[in-house]
């Protein structure tokens, strides 16, 4: 673009409008199935597993755990990769995992073997020492005793292959000195490097009790293409984005970042105060044309999304969704969003699930009647398709620890 030419501008108010529709937030727009939301998505978080759950849930017409279990664990359509920011994903198996794996996943993987080999050196407290023959000697034998048994815990396959039950010695001297299990680490290990995924859990769907499966190899890609691909792909459902929110989204270098872009003919566009974002080709255009809707032409929404949510996490400038005064009550100090009302695209409030049952929330500015009366309403369908379940946050922030204690 030459630097005469003046870069088209997308508002904040345009950009909200944007999530009604491709976050499939606004009712006119939600999804038929569980494998459209982690498309539109580009991924579920994962590291709480009862994520996976609420966020599909808010964007299916028609709310379905049973759709979710249906994904993850009979179709297997839906695999959980350790991809983007070191963090758990869930991505569609076919059309997201062969990008998310080569891109990120893999590199990730590798780090992650060289970490244990250096812990299992260093603290392991066996008989035998550690090297990278005795690790790939015993991955080889967790493999095949999975085989055998179709699927098992972590705890199952220690009976199979003994060396699991040895344990590191972490911190060694330090207050906060612990051990933990080979199984555990060698299992995480193997899920990273994609040769097992995590099967239905034992208990509901909110259980971190889980066994494991073998999974068939995901296709390799160039990596280059594949971050261009990864890229692509989160410009459609985040742009405009700037390079610092893709760094920050996918883990990669700025370099990385860059590269991506250029190699998607991403284009430049101004956003508020001045700052530069970044679109597809042909995406610059302001979606305030039609209302805040973005187009629904069905009025305003409301959404109650759960801690974690790829939306509250798809950017690292947030200014334009989310109040700063409002970080401190729906964000812990690691950076991890609880849960949190959404109006018109904007953060306005956090909402939890008390002991009893029952979805409470809070307000953190006046919205008005009209926003007051949808968000009822979506508490009220989280809670119909809820039932008995009870979810608490993996990672708890002050507001939904106040609203969970009534």
């Amino acid at each position: 673009m030459s630097s005469t030419t003046a870069r088209p501008r997308i508002s904040d108010a345009s950009r909200r409008a944007r999530l009604a529709r491709r976050h499939l937030l606004h009712p006119a727009h939600r999804a038929g199935s569980t494998e459209e939301v982690a498309d539109a998505l580009v991924g579920l978080h994962a590291t709480d597993a009862a994520t996976v759950y609420l966020s599909a849930c808010a964007r299916l017409a028609e709310p379905s755990p049973a759709d979710v279990e249906r994904a993850l664990y009979e179709d297997v359509s839906l695999v959980k990769l350790l991809s983007m920011r070191r963090t758990l994903f869930a991505v569609t198996t076919d059309h997201l995992a062969p990008y998310v794996s080569s891109s990120t996943a893999h590199a990730i993987a590798l780090r992650e073997r060289a970490t244990l080999l250096k812990h299992l050196r260093e603290n392991a407290e066996g008989h035998a020492p550690w090297d990278e023959q005795r690790l790939a000697r015993t991955e080889r034998e967790v493999l095949d005793a999975l085989a055998a048994r179709g699927e098992a815990t972590t705890a199952e396959l220690s009976k199979d292959v003994p060396a699991l039950r040895e344990t590191l010695l972490m911190s060694p001297g330090k207050p906060y000195e612990g051990r933990q299990s080979v199984g555990s680490r060698v299992l995480r290990l193997l899920a990273a490097d994609g040769h097992l995924r995590r099967a239905r859990p034992r208990g509901s769907w909110t259980s971190s009790l889980y066994p494991w499966a073998p999974v068939p190899p995901i296709p390799g890609m160039d990596v280059r293409e594949a971050k261009a691909g990864l890229a692509r792909r989160w410009l459609a459902a985040y742009g405009p984005g700037t390079e610092a929110d893709l760094k920050w989204w996918t883990g990669w270098s700025l370099g990385d970042a860059r590269r991506a872009l250029a190699d998607v003919g991403a284009c430049e566009v101004e956003l508020a105060e001045g700052e530069r974002g970044h679109v597809l080709p042909d995406d610059a255009e302001d979606d305030m044309a039609d209302g805040p809707d973005g187009g629904a032409g069905s009025g305003p929404w409301a959404a109650l999304l759960p801690g974690l949510d790829p939306t509250a996490m798809g950017w690292r400038g947030r200014d334009w969704y989310l109040s700063p005064d409002h970080v401190p009550a729906l964000y812990d100090r690691a950076g991890n969003v609880g849960p949190t009302v959404w109006w018109n695209g904007r953060v306005i409030g956090g909402w939890a699930q008390r002991p009893n049952g029952e979805i409470t929330w809070r307000l953190l500015t006046d919205a008005g009647a009209e926003a007051e009366a949808a968000i009822a309403a979506e508490a009220a369908r989280l809670s119909d398709w809820l039932g008995a379940i009870r979810v608490t946050p993996r990672f708890r922030t002050p507001l939904e620890r106040e609203l969970a204690a009534g």
